[in-house]
């Protein structure tokens, strides 16, 4: 490795800054090799901090001059930064430093896309652009000015003054360096307004590259409601006279929530009814809310150090959920939030990767902008809003944003509010912060003389560095059904505190049915030997939604387990729910489209693994092929009207109804290709109604091993649409035959349109074969060898993105001896070099160890 022990940095050594920013002017003279940065920067001693020794982050920068009230500054190296002498009082610190954006692969501080200087600061990519405290507790208002020959100049802030050449930004908010934005180019705007509830103005304009601004219709649509949204359930108003959103090509993320100066991924803005699906739109709704929403919990209010990361993505997570499911199906929402929880993160808690939602530690933070800190931190947050009410969490937020305002803030801060709001004591719910793994619910049940008696138990796993666990506060939603399919017994929410503990209903006339863990109401395990007659008697009769559909997903789960076991036909109670599901009219589409998604092969794999046998990908294939047509063949009547009910005629609506419609439809397409050869899903392509019906046609003639002319045909019409032949990438990588994956794959790398620096082409790649479950996982080992060379090839020009790709390989330990070895082997070679970036290396060495 290049650093054999790079440091790591611990939550318990956190100490105040010695300094802090009055403020910051700064001056950019662009050039893509040598762009010269001038900044003015007042500072002043911190009186919270007894340490006066000054120190400024900086990487690859290239000194002009430095000086300290006008005097040159004498700088001394120091590790990630420089440090020099300076007065026991408030001074000005003035410098000159050259960067070279073009040069700036890792796509990190300032950097150029196609021709467009682009910033991405979060979380420490300032440093790469000035000296200056890199870190979120030095807060201070920016003023910038841009210089360059190109048309467009923007930065965080009101727009002052410009000129021929120039244009001058002022932000009065303070920030942390992290939320600085820069973006210059050669860029067109669609252009709105807003009208705050108090009456000011807003100019709204999202910037992209000549040619795109027809696709940014709905962009702007999602960017106004989120700003509706936010006023009328949160009571937050935009605080400036200008948001401005940027689209650009090379982007690591998704997006980037600076102050008044969004940027985002063009995947994430730019659609139209030929190149975008109705997924895309719902991501693009989504991502527009989530960076908006940042502006108070994120912005206004920021985090004290990275260990907090989850104090704002956490809430602002939970914050877009609410969003989307105002403006869509908060039932789907609910669900489809779940099924993320428990296909991926579960997945990391169950692993090497496995941290707290809060780490206690970080060797580079980039690793930790993971699914347990953005989607697990929500979960938290919707455990505390049951757990208080609804009421009692407006109450604390209003609280919250009332007395952080302006602030660096923690966890501790956060959940003192409520305490303050409430009167509740929430040092055991805090735990939840700081263990990592995922709590096993356990059930049993008593009955005798009316009344029903639940008994659980929670138990969380060990994980890496946590080896024991203390019971957690879990809040279980449960409903109790009479044998008839009556409710006898509405919602209730049980409040769990200890490691085993009883809840009783009385009078009850007969022995309920429960309904448990309603609304996924904690992100747990719910462990229960549950009778498949039993499980389909929920499917038909729970008026839960999410307990409706994890009762199908359980049938599905056992009949899929059983199938790559060489086992019969899944239990008739299973498909007979799901038909009589399916023909129920009076259900969403949408709803019924989810009945129908099987888990993924992965899912099966773990749940194999949790029961201790050794998964084989090539069993769990072929066993998905028999279920898949065994409901094709047992099902045909209902999936044939499902499909002709899901049909939309007339213009393309991406809107919550319509879009449900196509799922249904297209989710059983799936399974009806697996019967007829694929006649419907080809006539589907041809009418070329809409990208989501085409795409869904493509995926199921591929995942027959057919389509190939189809799919070389979509490639010709698109093969000038970027975002769309990402699509194209990540589908023929992902649906290939397990046999052939590699090979499709490796042809796909040497396509002339595999750009593997852009970092979406990479991940549609990279990310499309890894989840072919037995192309990846082929026995001979080929699938890691693939990935791991591109991730060592990536590594040295964009860390980040090698490092996030290389996550693929944290479940070696699930799989027999030999893919174990193979995959070990993969992590060592992206281990072993002396160039190992400090990202990739951090990852691969505790994916080895945990």
């Amino acid at each position: 490795m290049k650093d054999a022990a790079p440091r790591t940095i611990r939550l318990a050594d956190y100490a105040p800054p010695a300094w802090l920013v009055a403020d910051v002017a700064l001056t950019f003279r662009l050039d893509p090799q040598a762009t010269r940065v001038l900044s003015t920067i007042r500072f002043r001693p911190n009186p919270d901090s007894t340490d006066r020794t000054f120190f400024l982050h900086g990487e690859g920068l290239k000194t002009i001059s430095a000086t300290i009230d006008g005097r040159p500054a004498t700088l001394r190296e120091a590790e990630g930064g420089i440090t020099c002498d300076v007065p026991d009082a408030p001074f000005t610190w003035e410098a000159e430093v050259e960067i070279a954006p073009a040069e700036n692969t890792a796509l990190e501080g300032l950097y150029m896309s196609n021709g467009i200087y682009c910033t991405q600061c979060e979380a420490e990519g300032f440093r790469r652009i000035t000296w200056y405290p890199d870190r979120p507790d030095v807060m201070a208002p920016f003023r910038v000015r841009v210089e360059g020959d190109l048309p467009v100049l923007l930065s965080n802030g009101n727009p002052e003054a410009s000129g021929p050449g120039w244009a001058e930004w002022d932000d009065p908010w303070r920030k942390p360096a992290y939320l600085f934005a820069l973006v210059a180019g050669d860029l067109v705007a669609v252009r709105d307004r807003f009208t705050t509830l108090s009456g000011r103005e807003v100019d709204l304009g999202i910037w992209v590259r000549p040619g795109d601004q027809g696709r940014c219709a709905f962009a702007m649509e999602a960017l106004k409601a989120s700003m509706r949204w936010d006023e009328e359930v949160y009571g937050r108003e935009y605080d400036l006279g200008v948001f401005n959103i940027v689209a650009v090509d090379d982007f690591n993320a998704g997006a980037m929530e600076n102050k008044g100066l969004n940027v985002f991924n063009s995947a994430l803005v730019l659609a139209s009814p030929e190149t975008a699906t109705d997924g895309t739109y719902e991501r693009i709704e989504a991502v527009i809310a989530h960076e908006y929403f940042h502006n108070w919990t994120g912005n206004r209010i920021t985090c004290r150090d990275w260990f907090q990361l989850c104090l704002k993505e956490g809430l602002t997570v939970f914050r877009d959920q609410q969003f989307t499911s105002a403006m869509r199906s908060e039932a789907v929402k609910r669900i489809e939030d779940a099924q993320t929880i428990r296909r991926h993160q579960f997945k990391e808690d169950q692993g090497p990767l496995a941290h707290p939602v809060r780490p206690e530690s970080f060797v580079e933070i980039n690793n930790f902008y993971t699914i347990t800190v953005y989607e697990k931190g929500a979960e938290v947050i919707g455990m505390l809003r049951r757990l208080v009410g609804a009421a009692a969490y407006k109450r604390a937020l209003d609280l919250y944003f009332d007395r952080h305002d302006g602030d660096a803030a923690t966890i501790e801060d956060w959940l003192q509010v409520f305490e303050d709001a409430t009167g509740r004591d929430l040092s055991q719910f805090k735990r939840w912060y700081s263990q990592a793994g995922t709590p096993r619910l356990s059930v049993e049940e008593a009955w005798e003389d009316g009344t029903y008696t639940l008994i659980f138990t929670q138990e969380t796993p060990p994980t890496p560095g946590q080896p024991d666990k203390a019971p957690q506060v879990l809040p279980i939603a449960v409903g109790l059904l009479n044998p008839n399919g009556d409710e006898v017994v509405p919602t209730k929410v049980l409040e769990m505190t200890e490691a085993r503990q009883s809840f009783a209903f009385e009078g009850l006339s007969a022995r309920p049915i429960p309904s448990i863990l309603r609304d996924f109401s904690a992100p747990v395990v719910l462990q229960r030997e549950v009778p498949s007659a039993e499980r389909a008697f929920l499917l038909a009769h729970d008026t839960d939604p999410f307990n409706r559909w994890d009762a199908a997903q359980a049938l599905a789960r056992a009949a899929l387990m059983d199938a790559a076991g060489g086992a019969g036909d899944p239990a008739p109670d299973w498909i007979e729910g799901l038909g009589r599901a399916l023909a129920d009219t009076g259900l969403d589409p949408a709803f019924r489209a989810l009945l129908l998604d099987l888990p993924g092969d992965e899912d099966i794999a773990i749940a194999l693994a949790e029961r201790g046998d050794v998964p084989d990908p090539d069993a769990i294939h072929s066993g998905r092929a028999r279920i898949r047509r065994i409901l094709a063949e047992r099902l045909s009547p209902q999936l044939e009207a499902a499909y002709h009910e899901g049909a939309t005629p007339g213009p393309y609506d991406p809107s919550a109804g319509p879009a449900g419609q196509r799922a249904l439809r297209n989710r059983a397409l799936w399974i009806l290709t697996a019967a007829d050869g694929g006649a419907r899903a080809r006539a589907q392509v041809a009418a070329d109604e809409n990208m989501t019906n085409v795409l869904a046609g493509l995926s199921a003639l591929l995942s027959i091993g057919a389509g190939e002319a189809e799919a070389a045909a979509f490639h010709d019409r698109w093969k000038d649409e970027r975002l769309v032949l990402d699509s194209w990438f990540a589908l023929v990588a992902g649906q290939a035959p397990p046999e052939s994956a590699v090979e499709t794959a490796r042809s796909l790398a040497d396509h002339p349109a595999f750009a593997w620096k852009t970092p979406n082409r990479f991940r549609a790649l990279m990310r499309g074969l890894a989840g072919n479950h037995a192309g990846f996982h082929r026995a001979d080992g080929a699938g890691y060898d693939f990935l791991a060379d591109w991730i060592v090839r990536l590594d040295p020009v964009n860390p980040s993105v090698a490092a996030r790709t290389s996550t693929v390989f944290s479940s070696w330990k699930r799989y027999d001896a030999g893919r174990q070895e193979r995959m070990r082997a993969a992590l060592h070679r992206m281990l072993d070099r002396d160039d190992v970036s400090r990202d990739l290396g951090e990852m691969a060495q505790r994916m080895l160890e945990g």
